[in-house]
């Protein structure tokens, strides 16, 4: 007994006698040194990869960015879209944070056989239980996920589940730790020790040095492991837990999705648009290292969801493994450590896969399935050099480049802050402003808005052809800006309005709402010039410019200060882009406009429309400019109308299709997207499906007629169910609403 009592003692000491904790702790610290130097060491060698990169100016604003860097990082609101998946990411965030205490606890105890001065000693034990058990059940629901539930999104194999076996290691290790400590400190079963007891008593045949011994190994595996993590981490997706935060806190601060400006007139630039990786700004080359490879961009993208070769994920991925292999070939610092042990591997390259255009092998309205096994075939080992490589051919095929409609749902969903959009539209200037590459489709656009200013080709001088042809009774007021010099707001009216037959009817409801409400206002008749949304998001930068210069211009010589347009492809450009060209006003977008007149009480919708409408949100009025309520109130305002919300609406709606100007293009590859838009509204059973936008009101009824549903499912703008709520449907002019 005596004996016992004194092994304890020396137990309580250390792991050891005093000889053996002097070797121990001498160990410990050449093992850890080695650990944090190898860690150190990956991550300088990646950041060595993205002073390849151009420099960027962030503007510092600290103060502005710092409340939404500690609302998205620690309350994790992108990831809480997915609620399942944000409550285990928030059970595995915090439970980390708070093992870090219990972890710097067992390894000092380990080395001084003290425990550390904490008030409260053994609730602090209790809570470390908890927090491990709980995490261990987070790992065990994301395994489920991957494995059980086999989401499409998530990737299977090993290197995705490495993370599991760490983690959940790490995790065993700790309550091992802590069960031999309890047997070799002799301590009876605690309800404030739960887990460690259980074990304790399981184990309680052992000797006193057994316990030690057992005690010794896991305490060092515990180490171990967690040092093998930490070097782990910056060679793998996990590096975004370093990484993640600090993109979250220098994301952009401008207005969403606004694309960067060339400058077309330096003479000393080699290249426009995106061609090497080194064309990347820094910024945009931690994007890359922020990612955690989630797939919810993937999930989310129109483009992936209908079996287009797109994904924004392997887009994200595939540029940084490139990086990643490009920066090792340029600095001479291998991205892997310790390199003997990984090796230094081979380049990866695009082949051609079975991913076959114009076949949709989906199941049900959408399914990224097709797209995510079309990726992994495709990315694949190569014998050329990184340096040889090209972005577009060897990285990213132009098919690829071609599917995006800048939807911007993938940045949306992206709970790290990575921005996609603006690297596939420099990978489009590339094609176009260097290489003159552009589909056939989108070309005959270019040039036809080149020469008369429209899509279409017609001339320019029937611009404002729409005011006779849509009012030919002359009962509507729709003065140019000559013709009334003192008006106040400049109706924008755009090609669609101008040359559409579809859209001059949305149009001609504006008009007369508006007129109803006594604004003041003019158009530009056939002075107006595309806005140059097409073309910029189409590559065509040149073109976007000379338009821009050339809109502006007008805009100044007639004192324009706010501009109404039913177009958010035009509202975006005007409220967010020109500002960077020189020039400002209050831009308003028609829904904010009838939305504003409604509670004004300048409009009155006072005539019942009994329909089940179901609205459509625009990605240039939604995700770019969160306009969401607006058009919605107008609905609301409407008698008779009842408004059922789609599954995918506001922020998570889906895109129409016509986006980055694909509504000039055909589709040859895999599912139409307006076809799934369409089903997924005709899944809540509309009478009518509303937007406020002329490209989604066009491909919507295109959904309706390729569904063969268009006599019983009519597509309609706010505007037009407003004007035949306040004039009534008997009132309403022969061609301002859907015959």
């Amino acid at each position: 007994m005596v004996e016992k009592k004194i092994i304890v003692n020396h137990l309580r000491e250390g792991l050891f006698p005093v000889p053996g904790a002097i070797v121990q702790l001498i160990l410990f610290i050449g093992v850890t040194g080695l650990g944090i130097y190898l860690f150190a060491k990956a991550v300088y060698h990646r950041y060595s990869y993205v002073k390849l990169g151009q420099p960027v100016n962030l503007g510092g604003q600290l103060k502005k960015r710092i409340g939404p860097f500690l609302i998205e990082v620690f309350g994790q609101t992108k990831l809480l879209k997915d609620t399942k998946s944000g409550i285990m990411h928030l059970v595995i965030f915090y439970g980390f944070i708070i093992l870090q205490f219990g972890a710097i606890d067992i390894i000092v105890k380990g080395l001084s056989g003290h425990p550390l001065p904490i008030p409260g000693y053994e609730a602090f034990g209790l809570l470390q239980e908890i927090t491990v058990a709980a995490i261990l059940l987070a790992m065990g629901y994301a395994a489920y996920r991957r494995y059980g539930e086999k989401i499409k999104r998530l990737k299977k194999g090993w290197k995705p589940s490495l993370v599991v076996f760490f983690i959940c290691g790490l995790m065993l290790s700790v309550l091992f730790t802590l069960g031999f400590d309890r047997i070799r400190e002799g301590l009876e079963a605690s309800a404030l020790a739960p887990v460690s007891s259980l074990i304790a008593s399981a184990f309680g045949w052992l000797s006193p040095g057994s316990a030690v011994v057992l005690y010794g190994i896991c305490w060092w595996l515990h180490l171990v492991i967690l040092l093998s993590f930490l070097v782990y981490v910056p060679q793998s997706k996990h590096f975004h837990l370093i990484t993640a935060p600090l993109n979250i806190m220098l994301k952009r601060q401008e207005p969403a999705g606004r694309l960067r400006r060339l400058d077309l007139e330096d003479e000393e630039a080699e290249s426009l648009g995106l061609s090497k990786i080194e064309d990347l700004t820094q910024k945009q080359m931690l994007d890359l290292y922020a990612c955690v490879e989630c797939g919810r961009c993937t999930n989310a993208c129109p483009a992936s969801s209908t079996g287009k070769m797109l994904s924004p994920m392997h887009l994200i991925v595939k540029l940084r493994d490139h990086l990643t292999e490009k920066g090792a070939a340029v600095t001479g610092k291998s991205p892997w450590v310790p390199a003997f042990v990984f090796g230094e591997g081979s380049a990866h390259a695009m082949k051609a896969s079975e991913h076959q255009p114009g076949a949709w092998s989906g199941s049900g309205t959408t399914d990224i399935g097709p797209t995510m096994n079309a990726q992994k075939q495709s990315w694949v080992q190569t014998d050329k050099k990184p340096e040889d490589m090209e972005l577009v051919g060897d990285v990213m095929t132009e098919e690829e480049i071609w599917s995006c409609t800048t939807c911007r749902n993938c940045e949306d969903q992206c709970p790290v802050a990575n921005e996609h959009v603006d690297k596939i539209i420099d990978l489009r200037r590339q094609l176009v402003l260097m290489q003159g590459s552009m589909p056939h489709d989108g070309q005959r656009a270019m040039q036809n808005i080149e020469r008369q200013g429209n899509p279409w080709g017609i001339s320019r001088n029937d611009r404002v052809k729409w005011v006779q042809e849509m009012d030919q009774q002359g009962q509507q007021c729709v003065p140019t800006v000559q013709e009334n010099p003192d008006f106040e707001v400049l109706l924008f009216v755009g090609s669609m309005g101008s040359y559409d037959n579809r859209s001059r009817k949305i149009m001609r409801s504006l008009v007369r709402l508006m007129n109803q409400a006594q604004v003041n206002f003019a158009i530009l008749g056939n002075e107006e010039k595309n806005s140059g949304d097409t073309p910029r998001r189409l590559g065509n930068e040149f073109l976007f410019q000379q338009l821009c210069e050339e809109n502006i211009k007008i805009f100044r010589k007639y004192g324009v200060r706010q501009i109404v347009t039913a177009c958010p492809h035009t509202y975006n450009t005007l409220k967010n882009e020109y500002p960077e060209f020189g020039f400002e006003a209050q831009v308003l977008h028609h829904s904010e406009l009838l939305d504003q007149l409604v509670r004004e009480r300048k409009l009155i919708p006072s005539h019942e429309v009994k329909e089940r409408i179901t609205y459509h949100d625009s990605c240039y009025l939604g995700r770019y400019n969160n306009v969401y309520n607006q058009p919605r109130n107008v609905l609301k305002a409407i008698p008779g109308v009842e408004l059922v919300e789609m599954e995918r609406s506001r922020e998570n709606g889906m895109c129409c299709g016509a986006g980055g100007g694909m509504m000039w293009m055909e589709e040859t590859a895999g599912k139409r997207v307006n076809l799934a838009r369409t089903e997924q509204a005709l899944e809540v059973k509309p009478a009518v499906i509303s937007s406020a936008c002329p490209y989604c009101l066009t491909m919507i009824e295109d959904g309706t007629k390729m569904k063969e549903v268009e006599e019983t499912v009519k597509a309609r703008d706010i505007a037009e169910l407003l004007e035949e709520s306040v004039f009534g449907a008997s009132a309403q002019v022969p061609g301002s609403a859907v015959s």
